[in-house]
C-alpha cells in the first residue's frame, strides 16, 4: 500500500510540474499586478505588471494605481498591432527596435512604430538607470519578436503538432494504466479476518465476543483507505489530462495565450480545490488511523478481560465517534485557515480578533462549556456509552447518540429524548459491564413452599446449562428465598446475573419455563386475595334478634 501511495503521488507531481519550455516563464499562479511600494494615497500606490506576447512574458512596467490599467492596455494593444504587421512581412525580414530620446526620456520604436516611453518607475523595477532599462527591454523585444515569427512557420507548426500527438498518446496510455491499477487494487482487497483459515484458533487472549468489533473496525478502516485511494486516483487522472492539455496549449503560439487566461481564471479555484481535497483526504486518513489504532489495541488484549470484553463493545464506538468528530473539527478549522491564506488574506489579525470573539462567546455560552466539560467527564469515566440503557431523572432509554454537548436516548415508546450533558446530575446505567434480572414470583399460601423453592432452583440450574442461554447468564441464578408475605401470597425473589442488556430476554425465558414447570407440579401462582371482617354492634344485634324470632 505504501508503494501504491508513493507511485500515485509521483504521478501527480509529474503531471503538475510538466510545463512546456515556452511557458516556463509563466508561474502556475501568476499575479499580474503586484504592489511594489505603498504611499499614503491609495491612488498613488505603485503597481507593476507584465506585458505579454503569445502568452509569454516580455517585460514589466510600473505606474500608479490610477494610471496603470490605461498604460498597460495601451502598450499591449500597440505591441499586438506591431507584432501582427511584423508577422505578415516576408520570413527573413528582421525586426528593428530603436531607442529615441524625447524630453530626456528613452522612447522605444519597433519597425518605426511607437511602442512606449520608459519611465523612472520602469527603471526602478530593474534597479538600473533609465537608459540601461530601455536597452534591456529593446533586447527582449528583438529576441522575442523574432522567435514568435519563427514559431508561426509551417515546419515549426508541423513539428509541434507531432509533439502534441505524442503527448496525447502518452496521456491516453498513462490514463489507461492508472485506471487498470485502480481496478486491480479493488480486486486485491482482502479483509484480515475474512482471510483467516477456518480451522485456525482465535487468540486466547481475545474473547470471541471481541471479534465482531475488530471485524467492524477493519471494514471501516478499509472503506476509509479505499475512499482516499479513489480520490487520489481521480486527482491523478485530472492531473494527467489537465497538465497534458496545458502542455499542448503551450506548444503553439496561437493557443499559448489561453494558458494565461486559464491560470488567471483558475488561480483561486485551484487553490481552494487543493485545500478542500487535502482536508478531505486528511480527515479520511485520520479516520483510518483511529480505526487501525483501536483494532490494534483490541487485538493485543491489553484492555480485554472476561469482565470488560462485553463492555468494550459499547465503548469502542463511543470513543471512536467522539475522537473522529474532534479530529474533523480540527481539520476543518485548519482547512478554513489555509483557504484564507490561499486567497491572500492575512490571518494574523483574524486570529487575534477570533481570540477576543472567543472570550466574548465563552462568557455568553457558559452552558455550552458546562455541557462540553461534563460530556468529556462522562466519556472519560465511562459513566455510559453508546448502546447502554440509562435512566436520567424521569426519562430513560437506549443511548443512540453521545457527544461532548448532548446525549440522545430512545425510550420504549420510540421517542428520541435529547438531554444536555450539563443537566445530567445522577444517571442510572442499566447495562454497565453486567446486568441483573430481578424476579419476584408469587406462590399461593396453600402451596408446598419447599417444593416450590426446589423447583424454581432447578429451573434456574437447567437454564444456566442450556447452550442457548449459558453465554447470556454469567452466574447460576440465585434463589434468595421468601422475600415477603404479600396480598398475592408468598413472594419469592430470584436474581440472575446476565450480560449487559440481556436481563429482559433472560427474565422472559425464565418466567416461561417456570410457568410450565409449576403447572406440571400442581403449584398455583397466587392471585390477589382479601378477607373482610365486620365488627358492628348494631348489625350484630339485628342479626341476633332475627335469629331469636
Amino acid at each position: 500500500m505504501r508503494f501504491q501511495f508513493l507511485a500515485i503521488a509521483s504521478s501527480m507531481v509529474i503531471a503538475v510540474v510538466s510545463v512546456p519550455k515556452a511557458t516556463a516563464q509563466i508561474p502556475l499562479l501568476p499575479q499580474l499586478q503586484a504592489p511594489s511600494s505603498v504611499s499614503n494615497d491609495a491612488n498613488n500606490r505603485l503597481v507593476t505588471g507584465w506585458i505579454y506576447l503569445d502568452g509569454r512574458r516580455l517585460f514589466q512596467i510600473a505606474a500608479s494605481r490610477s494610471n496603470f490599467p490605461e498604460r498597460s492596455e495601451d502598450i499591449q494593444k500597440k505591441l499586438e498591432k506591431i507584432a501582427q504587421n511584423y508577422f505578415q512581412s516576408p520570413p527573413k525580414t528582421a525586426v528593428k527596435v530603436n531607442i529615441r530620446k524625447v524630453n530626456e526620456l528613452p522612447v522605444i520604436y519597433v519597425n518605426d512604430q511607437y511602442l512606449m516611453t520608459i519611465t523612472s518607475e520602469d527603471a526602478g523595477l530593474r534597479e538600473v538607470d533609465i537608459s540601461t532599462s530601455a536597452n534591456q527591454i529593446k533586447e527582449s523585444l528583438q529576441e522575442d519578436l523574432q522567435q514568435a515569427k519563427q514559431e508561426r512557420q509551417t515546419q515549426f507548426l508541423i513539428d509541434q503538432g507531432k509533439i502534441a500527438a505524442g503527448i496525447g498518446l502518452a496521456m491516453i496510455v498513462m490514463s489507461w494504466g492508472v485506471y487498470s491499477w485502480q481496478r486491480r487494487s479493488k480486486n486485491d482487497v482482502v479483509y484480515p479476518l475474512a482471510s483467516q483459515p477456518p480451522g485456525e484458533s482465535l487468540n486466547p487472549i481475545s474473547p470471541v465476543a471481541a471479534q465482531p468489533i475488530t471485524t467492524q473496525l477493519n471494514q471501516q478502516q478499509h472503506r476509509h483507505i479505499q475512499e482516499v485511494k479513489r480520490r487520489l486516483f481521480q486527482l491523478t487522472q485530472a492531473g494527467i489530462w489537465g497538465s497534458g492539455s496545458f502542455f499542448i496549449l503551450g506548444l503553439f503560439p496561437y493557443t499559448r495565450p489561453f494558458q494565461v487566461v486559464i491560470l488567471t481564471a483558475a488561480q483561486f479555484p485551484l487553490r481552494l480545490g487543493v485545500v478542500f481535497l487535502g482536508t478531505y483526504v486528511a480527515i479520511r486518513l485520520i479516520y483510518a488511523l483511529i480505526d487501525r489504532f483501536t483494532t490494534t489495541l483490541i487485538s493485543s488484549g491489553a484492555l480485554l478481560t472476561p469482565e470488560s470484553s462485553e463492555r468494550l463493545q459499547l465503548r469502542v464506538s463511543t470513543f471512536s465517534g467522539v475522537t473522529k468528530s474532534i479530529a474533523t473539527g480540527i481539520c476543518v478549522g485548519v482547512g478554513f485557515l489555509l483557504a484564507l491564506v490561499s486567497l491572500g488574506i492575512d490571518i494574523v489579525p483574524l486570529l487575534a480578533g477570533a481570540s477576543l470573539v472567543g472570550v466574548a462567546v465563552s462568557l455568553a455560552s457558559q452552558n455550552l462549556i458546562k455541557d462540553a466539560i461534563n460530556g468529556f467527564l462522562i466519556i472519560l469515566e465511562d459513566q455510559y456509552a453508546l448502546g447502554d440503557v440509562i435512566t436520567v431523572g424521569n426519562v430513560g432509554g437506549l443511548v443512540e447518540n453521545l457527544n461532548l454537548r448532548m446525549t440522545q436516548v430512545r425510550d420504549s415508546e420510540g421517542r428520541l429524548i435529547t438531554i444536555p450533558n450539563g443537566e445530567i446530575k445522577v444517571v442510572a446505567n442499566l447495562s454497565s459491564r453486567w446486568s441483573r434480572a430481578d424476579l419476584t414470583i408469587p406462590i399461593a399460601y396453600q402451596a408446598d413452599i419447599e417444593k416450590a423453592l426446589k423447583l424454581i432452583e432447578s429451573i434456574g440450574f437447567e437454564m444456566d446449562k442450556d447452550p442457548q442461554w449459558e453465554r447470556q447468564i454469567l452466574e447460576t441464578p440465585q434463589v434468595l428465598g421468601i422475600d415477603q408475605f404479600g396480598d398475592r401470597g408468598l413472594i419469592i425473589r430470584v436474581w440472575i446475573k446476565t450480560q449487559p442488556l440481556k436481563q429482559w430476554d433472560v427474565a422472559r425465558e425464565f418466567r416461561r419455563r417456570l410457568k410450565v414447570a409449576l403447572d406440571e407440579a400442581g403449584i398455583s401462582i397466587s392471585v390477589p386475595q382479601q378477607a373482610i371482617w365486620v365488627n358492628d354492634e348494631q348489625l350484630l344485634n339485628f342479626q341476633g334478634n332475627g335469629k331469636a324470632n
